[in-house]
């Protein structure tokens, strides 16, 4: 139970759709006894209403970030609170709508995000208190308050709070010891945690009261929600920029505010992309002059590649021997070709 359609078939079927489509997520902490019967019955039921996306299921419970046929919102809503562990599950609706995904994709993992802790290290039924974006927005300003960005720092990139502490983590694995050593010593203080929609803050939170922090808060309904109060109630966002996000659309804006520069010239620019050589696919920050110059590529070595014909760039790909003195890139860009297929002399 898999799709088998190329990405491009997949976004032929998209734009021919006749109807419009809201982006959405959800968790849930629960305890899931089969995850793998779940997943099965997921996949046939929500492909029977066209939801695409990226669910993760696992025994401690659900991650989900979906695209849902406006018109098929209410029977969507209906059949996930029809299961029982999923009864009070809350959904956060996109900030900014966009193509988010192609294809539905539900996998089991072992953790629904993966912080790969040992489990003596924190107790879900100890979390921290979670506060509605109102009573976030006070409660930062207070007196020993600290805010803390639980998200990885290319998502910091583009869009934070303001003075909120910056991890710098490049993966979930390594944000909560890099969190707590930073914090070490200030177990005192109010430590306010946000995220993304709110899921990463809660083994977060738990982790923290474990190693002895008295006073821990967790953004309710994270950056998502957060943007949608302050809109509703006519509110200063102290989030400002981007909020990034895994899907297609690589970010919503929640102010004006540009906060991130290019990576390859350091003009100001929030603008994610994955470089276009399939082979590198780095995520990387660029602005539309460079985005012109290389191609939509992260490096002169990568544009160069994909200035090959489609053949010579799967033999290269092919065939690990392969020397790249074979192929028609100058000389000055084949030390890091070498690098990028771990072609190595």
């Amino acid at each position: 139970m898999y799709n088998k359609k190329s990405k491009i078939e997949l976004k032929n079927i998209l734009e021919k759709e006749q109807f419009d489509r809201i982006t959405c997520s959800f968790y849930k902490y629960c305890l899931i006894e089969n995850p793998d019967n779940l997943r099965n019955k997921l996949y046939l039921d929500l492909k029977d209403l066209k939801i695409l996306g990226r669910i993760y299921v696992s025994k401690e419970g659900i991650n989900a970030q979906i695209s849902i046929p406006e018109h098929s919102l209410k029977d969507f809503r209906s059949y996930i609170h029809s299961i029982n562990a999923f009864k009070e599950i809350k959904f956060k609706h996109a900030i900014e709508e966009g193509t988010s995904f192609l294809k539905l994709k539900i996998l089991v993992r072992d953790e629904i995000v993966a912080y790969k802790l040992p489990q003596d290290s924190y107790d879900m039924n100890k979390i921290g208190l979670h506060l509605k974006p109102i009573d976030f927005n006070r409660s930062i300003k207070e007196k020993d308050s600290i805010v803390v960005d639980m998200r990885n720092y290319y998502e910091c990139e583009v869009g934070r709070f303001k003075d909120a502490v910056i991890p710098d983590a490049h993966f979930s694995k390594e944000l909560l010891p890099k969190v707590a050593e930073i914090l070490k010593g200030k177990e005192d203080k109010k430590v306010h945690l946000y995220c993304t929609g709110g899921i990463r803050c809660e083994k977060a939170s738990s982790y923290l009261i474990k190693k002895g922090f008295k006073d821990v808060y967790q953004l309710e309904g994270g950056i998502i929600q957060y943007a949608h109060d302050m809109k509703k109630n006519n509110l200063k966002s102290e989030f400002i920029g981007k909020n990034f996000v895994f899907d297609d659309r690589m970010g919503e804006r929640v102010t004006k505010d540009i906060i991130g520069q290019c990576h390859q010239c350091k003009v100001a620019s929030d603008n994610h992309k994955n470089c276009k050589n399939d082979s590198c696919h780095l995520l990387f920050i660029q602005c539309d002059k460079c985005a012109k110059k290389f191609n939509d590529c992260c490096s002169d070595v990568c544009n160069d590649f994909m200035q090959l014909d489609i053949e010579e760039r799967k033999k290269i790909r092919k065939d690990k021997n392969k020397k790249v003195s074979s192929t028609k890139l100058s000389t000055k860009f084949r030390p890091k070709l070498y690098k990028l297929f771990n072609y190595w002399e």
